[in-house]
């Protein structure tokens, strides 16, 4: 048992937009991957350890998550599944536990009102805040937080709002590089060991994967705990069975299908 422990995850992440699962490349170029139940069905079926559900339009477009839809994915999965998009208030963050979902993912209403992640931790407990943060890279060494899809550069150092999030009572990080984000080129291991070495929580790594080399590295070079990915998995490239097995052999302790 002590293996699960210390297990590394692997973690699906259904984009949602418009009701549909969408993959694009650097947050633009969407490209249809199919309905969000029966994706979410299938990688359960298939041994993921979590699902993650982002609504990736509502946060730009103003409104909220969608309640039903989720709560459609929930009865259907038996992992921990991770919502996100368009969470701003505490009752948002309820209305999602409530359906079957375990943790939420928030970002935009984080950085824009920081104390938003001490309220959610205080009142639902810090294992279900995860701070979302997208970064782009802005010189050597350094990463600009953005919001809103990527259409807003914040000017926040990536490494100094990690250290936030974490003091206030986050209880993990989703970090994407959106310089890699649907490249298939790798995760940006700089960024994601910099956070994972600043802060004392779970890193999940997102953004870049494109080879199961790629989420070895995310492992043991990036220092992160989990890896998430979205079209290598949607459009079966890399099968999670698979992935597993090639990642013990690396002697990378993963949990068993």
């Amino acid at each position: 048992m002590l293996m699960d422990y210390f297990a590394k995850r692997i973690i699906p992440c259904l984009d949602v937009d418009n009701g549909r699962v969408v993959k694009g490349i650097n947050f633009v170029g969407l490209r249809d991957a199919g309905d969000p139940v029966e994706v979410a069905s299938r990688y359960n079926e298939e041994g993921a350890d979590e699902i993650t559900f982002l609504d990736i339009g509502a946060s730009h477009e103003g409104r909220g998550t969608i309640v039903d839809m989720v709560k459609q994915v929930a009865k259907e999965v038996f992992i921990p599944l991770t919502v996100g998009g368009g969470i701003r208030e505490l009752s948002d963050i309820y209305a999602l536990l409530n359906v079957g979902c375990d943790k939420v993912s928030i970002n935009s209403a984080a950085i824009k009102r920081p104390a938003f992640i001490e309220e959610g931790a205080k009142r639902f407990g810090s294992q279900c805040i995860v701070v979302a943060i997208d970064a782009k890279r802005v010189g050597s060494g350094k990463w600009h937080i953005f919001t809103h899809g990527g259409r807003n550069d914040t000017g926040i150092d990536a490494i100094t709002w990690a250290k936030e999030a974490y003091n206030r009572g986050a209880g993990e990080l989703l970090v994407t590089s959106m310089d890699a984000d649907g490249t298939k080129a790798g995760f940006d291991n700089e960024l994601n060991a910099a956070i994972s070495q600043s802060v004392g929580i779970p890193l999940i790594a997102s953004g870049g994967a494109g080879t199961m080399e790629h989420i070895r590295d995310a492992f043991t070079i990036g220092h992160a705990d989990a890896a998430l990915a979205a079209s290598i998995f949607h459009f079966k490239e890399i099968e999670i069975n698979s992935l597993k097995e090639y990642l013990k052999k690396e002697n990378i302790p993963v949990r068993s299908v």
